[in-house]
């Protein structure tokens, strides 16, 4: 990438986070007369100063120098459907998006909000097909429950694997209408 098409980047991101020159300055640890050099293509910015940049302005260095992000909503629909891996074993819910979401993650538009939400719904859904029925049984156990039985806990089971499933397909057709997926309930394990 050349330093002007280098400087054009920096100084997008930037308008769009609503800083000025001087806020980047003092959050890059950077003089104010590098970042106008830099922004005007004087000079293009030594691997620390990149890696300072990027971290004020909040991108991955990679986001500052490949100026074009990509959009793909194929590798977006992939991606979302990777997780109905959890059909086959509950942990592969997570892990085949979280390797597919960290191969492409800051290359592709709009990836990292999908790759988060979906990553935490998926850590989220995992935890609760763990917990809910060894609570649902102790309860029974101790009496608070007491005509639960075994059939019961299968159907709650059974009713989380359908409520993921239906998120999965939901959010599949948000992509390809470009709408926001939506994947409630998520713990943000991921920021």
């Amino acid at each position: 990438m050349n330093k002007n098409s280098l400087g054009l980047r920096i100084k997008e991101l930037r308008k769009q986070k609503g800083m000025s020159q001087e806020f980047l300055a003092d959050e890059s640890g950077l003089s104010l007369r590098t970042i106008q050099r830099i922004e005007n293509g004087g000079t293009n910015p030594t691997g620390e100063s990149l890696k300072r940049l990027s971290n004020a302005l909040n991108v991955n260095p990679d986001e500052l120098i490949d100026w074009s992000i990509k959009e793909d909503k194929r590798y977006l629909t992939f991606l979302n459907l990777s997780a109905l891996t959890f059909l086959f074993f509950p942990l592969l819910g997570i892990l085949v998006p979280f390797i597919l979401w960290t191969s492409r993650k800051g290359k592709i538009k709009n990836i990292n909000k999908l790759g988060k939400d979906l990553i935490n719904f998926e850590i989220t859904w995992t935890l609760l097909l763990f917990f809910i029925p060894i609570v649902l049984f102790l309860t029974s156990k101790i009496g608070i429950l007491k005509n639960l039985t075994l059939s019961i806990i299968f159907i709650v089971i059974g009713g989380m694997y359908l409520i993921n499933l239906i998120f999965i397909l939901l959010n599949t057709l948000r992509i390809s209408n470009e709408k926001d997926v939506i994947y409630i309930p998520r713990i943000k394990f991921l920021r």
